[in-house]
């Protein structure tokens, strides 16, 4: 029985070589989620194959039409263009950081190859925010990506912060009114900004969100122990020095 062919759009997380022309791409898709695609012939010394593999650069958002086979573990892609061709993603060492950040946490949770569109349209549209964001919503993207990506995987945060609820409680996910017994929570301080992203809907809303480098690279690696917590062998986050360096 032919694999049957389905029109997808994708999201690159991950490209490794093959041979000598060729490239095995992992990509977050809308209709199967994560996928793992063996192209052939995209890495020539035309100038035309070159192109083709500038079309597997990580956090790139493809349009596709691809075969697939729930019996194999590597599918095939029929025909590829861009989904959207960033302005400045490729281009803006910054956003690049910030772009690279979000997609290796965004594979680190990604365990099963199960669709998931409500998760691909959150993803899709933050790296369009992000592309296009000014300064001040670029500095907090990693914090508001962080800590909103979660929703899709079962363990949010809960946003009921208060006068009485200062702290935040990363095992139970919630915020609390005493210091936990367990080591896992954040201070107040950490805990109102955390609240603040919480309760922002859409990006542009981060320019008003006023934190300093050191405060945001602190949360960052906060918000990396609450992954921790909650994925299991989660590991270490490698792209966090160089986003925390960058955007220093």
């Amino acid at each position: 029985m032919p694999d049957k062919l389905h029109h997808t759009k994708g999201i690159v997380l991950r490209t490794i070589r093959y041979g000598e022309t060729s490239v095995i791409v992992t990509m977050f898709t809308e209709l199967f989620g994560i996928q793992s695609y063996l192209v052939n012939g995209v890495r020539t010394s035309t100038k035309k194959g070159a192109g083709k593999a500038n079309l597997f650069q990580p956090t790139a958002l493809l349009d596709m039409i691809v075969y697939h086979n729930e019996q194999r573990q590597l599918q095939r892609i029929k025909e590829f263009r861009w989904g959207y061709l960033y302005q400045a993603i490729f281009s803006d060492i910054r956003k690049n950081a910030v772009a690279v950040f979000m997609i290796e946490l965004l594979t680190k949770c990604l365990k099963q190859p199960e669709p998931n569109p409500d998760l691909y349209n959150f993803v899709e549209d933050c790296f369009l925010h992000l592309d296009r964001a000014g300064d001040g919503v670029m500095a907090n993207f990693p914090l508001f990506f962080a800590l909103h990506l979660p929703v899709f995987f079962g363990f949010r945060i809960s946003d009921n912060h208060s006068t009485e609820n200062l702290f935040l409680d990363m095992q139970e996910g919630e915020f609390v009114a005493e210091h936990p017994s367990h080591i896992y929570f954040l201070e107040e301080k950490e805990s109102l900004a955390s609240s603040n992203l919480l309760k922002v809907l859409q990006p542009e809303e981060l320019q008003d969100i006023r934190l300093n480098h050191d405060f945001r690279r602190s949360l960052l690696h906060s918000y990396e122990r609450y992954y921790s917590l909650h994925i299991p062998d989660f590991g270490v986050m490698r792209t966090l020095p160089v986003l925390k360096e960058i955007l220093s």
